[in-house]
């Protein structure tokens, strides 16, 4: 296992007198995945922005091993090996499953380095790995554009892992996927982590229940429970503001 802790503290965040986040704390193991829940307006997407850079927060400790993120930029952070896959998945319907893995691939990205660079045979073969792990194997060699949407889902998760994260943040993965692409999906980021931390934030509690992982629940931008998915549903404060009973 390798990678480093992600360490949240005290963290908050203000929008013209609203608070997104308010003192969140959460701590994340290396190779630990974790659910994150909660309703909408909770803070989920600030707390995956804090993260990765995109937003500074108002005060408070972000974490990643030795690393200060609130002191580094985006690309900064995603050099670190932090990645992050957004709802809409966005891959190149033009290009094929495995030509949007290479483009993804860590080459020499400089004019002359590109020229220069040919797909050897262990970038070859790291492709092939990952087409294998995310299940579209079968479908290397046809176009994005035809993919279902559960595959392309798929493959832009597979895009990420080609970059070789540390920490992969995953942002409702199963919104609008068929019941058979759920289980996959619930399969394939629970073959991920281990390898690497992968925080999930969700709304759907089957898919949650489904990762049988510890489970942070926001509300109001701070953390109002955590634990597994049995401990969660049955705290009376969750049931009130998630389950609305």
């Amino acid at each position: 296992m390798k990678g480093n802790q992600l360490y949240l503290d005290g963290v908050t965040v203000m929008f013209d007198g609203f608070r997104a986040l308010n003192n969140l704390s959460i701590i994340v193991e290396p190779g630990e995945m974790r659910a994150v829940i909660g309703p909408n307006g909770a803070g989920k997407t600030t707390m995956m922005d804090v993260i990765t850079g995109k937003t500074r927060p108002t005060k408070g400790t972000v974490r990643f091993g030795d690393h200060d993120l609130t002191r580094m930029d985006e690309a900064a952070i995603a050099n670190l090996g932090i990645g992050r896959k957004f709802q809409k998945p966005t891959v190149f319907d033009a290009l094929t499953v495995f030509e949007n893995l290479e483009l993804a691939l860590k080459a020499p990205r400089g004019p002359f380095a590109c020229l220069r660079w040919a797909l050897g045979g262990a970038a070859r073969s790291r492709i092939e790995q990952v087409q294998d792990e995310i299940g579209l194997t079968a479908r290397a060699g046809d176009r994005a554009a035809i993919l279902s949407h559960g595959q392309r889902q798929w493959l832009e998760i597979g895009m990420l892992l080609m970059q070789d994260p540390q920490l992969l943040l995953v942002d409702e993965p199963v919104a609008g996927m068929t019941d058979q692409e759920t289980e996959h999906t619930a399969a394939l980021l629970r073959r991920i982590a281990g390898e690497r931390s992968v925080v999930v934030v969700e709304h759907d509690l089957e898919f949650v229940r489904a990762l049988g992982q510890k489970v942070t629940v926001l509300h109001e931008g701070t953390m109002l429970s955590e634990g597994a998915i049995d401990h969660v549903q049955n705290d009376p404060r969750v049931i009130e503001v998630y389950l609305g009973r």
